[in-house]
């Protein structure tokens, strides 16, 4: 089969959504498909380095304006797609002029559900973006069960779906610590300190003001405890940094910035609790690699990852700060052989998400487009 793969949306800092492109662009070629990954025109180094097996189409311009008019009407048609047989669309968006058989990603549908958490523009954008992609393509990936029942209640119309559920690089988020206080040390962190960690772009739907709001009560329970937070700038930051700026426990709090995924198993694996409070996701990628480092995880009840974790995180209810700060202290309350026990159990149950199952299920989406036509 010959791919073409849109990759020219993931930014400089890898994360999230992003995460998902690059392992799709390394994957691919091992399974026998001959990948094209259509580029940004300045970004074709990285991706020689990310996937040496596949071919590149470096045509897609570099600022952000000219890039969306080029991924609307221009990407997935022309020269750069000559002998292709499917065409994947990885991040909501597809071209409006497709000349082949077509496959698009849904990650979430919180642009329809709770447009608050986005800036307006993207709510335009992506809402057009989505609704056009769930007419037209030829079949639509869905990252979990719960964007797919999300999609049938915001437009229940819509093309074949295939869910696709992210996987785990098993090797990588690991259980068995490598070196984990020389890779803090490193990062001009404590390794002897007791923490808590959150790994997310900060913005609001990510929950890091009632993240704020149960360290209070947290802190004062906990003298020696720090919240240890890493993650890319988002948006919508006026509050939280005037909550972060007044915070009673703001000394003991740090911001990382953006990780390197070298560093992060060692943070997941050394963190008294690794806290993941989103009020919703597609799926929710920091939980399953700290399941995958054996690490106690507080997440969100009613949301995709408490699907992801199944039994194995403790929950609370998005967006109760009281909920959230009795859940964590419930895992810092742990004994060692408790920790070590779910520890255990949270691993087995991330080694039921492997990207290899992913591309799988992805190879079947693009035959599933290709019937379509």
């Amino acid at each position: 089969m010959r791919l073409g793969l849109d990759v020219s949306a993931v930014p400089a800092n890898v994360a999230g959504a992003g995460r998902y492109v690059v392992e799709l662009a390394r994957r691919l070629p091992a399974r026998e498909v001959d990948v094209t990954l259509v580029t940004r025109r300045s970004d074709l180094e990285r991706w020689r380095r990310w996937s040496p097996d596949a071919r590149w189409a470096p045509v897609v311009p570099d600022r952000r304006v000219a890039r969306l008019a080029y991924e609307a009407w221009r990407v997935g048609v022309g020269q750069s797609t000559h002998g292709l047989d499917v065409w994947h669309s990885p991040h909501y968006t597809m071209p409006r002029r497709r000349a082949l058989p077509t496959v698009v990603t849904i990650h979430d549908l919180t642009f329809f559900t709770n447009p608050e958490w986005h800036e307006r523009s993207k709510v335009v954008f992506f809402r057009r973006a989505i609704t056009y992609a769930a007419a037209h393509a030829d079949a639509l990936i869905c990252v979990s069960e719960f964007t797919a029942h999300q999609l049938d209640e915001a437009l229940p119309t819509h093309a074949p779906v295939v869910v696709a559920p992210h996987g785990v690089n098993l090797d990588t988020f690991t259980p068995r610590a490598e070196h984990d206080d020389e890779v803090i040390r490193g990062l001009d962190l404590d390794a002897s300190q007791p923490y808590l960690f959150f790994l997310g772009t900060f913005e609001p739907r990510k929950g890091l003001d009632v993240l704020l709001d149960a360290f209070e009560t947290l802190a004062r329970a906990n003298p020696d405890l720090e919240l240890w937070l890493a993650g890319q700038i988002g948006w919508g930051l006026a509050a939280l940094e005037s909550q972060l700026a007044t915070h009673p426990a703001a000394h003991r709090i740090r911001r990382l910035g953006f990780v390197d995924e070298a560093a992060l198993p060692a943070l997941l694996r050394r963190a008294r609790c690794v806290v993941y409070p989103s009020r919703a996701e597609g799926f929710g990628l920091p939980v399953l690699e700290a399941m995958a480092c054996g690490a106690l995880v507080v997440t969100s009840s009613d949301t995709v990852m408490a699907e992801v974790s199944g039994d194995c995180c403790e929950l609370a209810a998005p967006g109760d700060s009281t909920a959230l700060a009795a859940a964590v202290q419930t895992q810092l309350e742990r004994s060692d052989a408790q920790r070590a026990a779910w520890g255990v159990r949270a691993r087995s149950r991330a080694e039921a998400f492997t990207w290899e199952a992913s591309m799988t299920m992805h190879l079947n989406a693009y035959d599933l487009a290709r019937r379509a036509r």
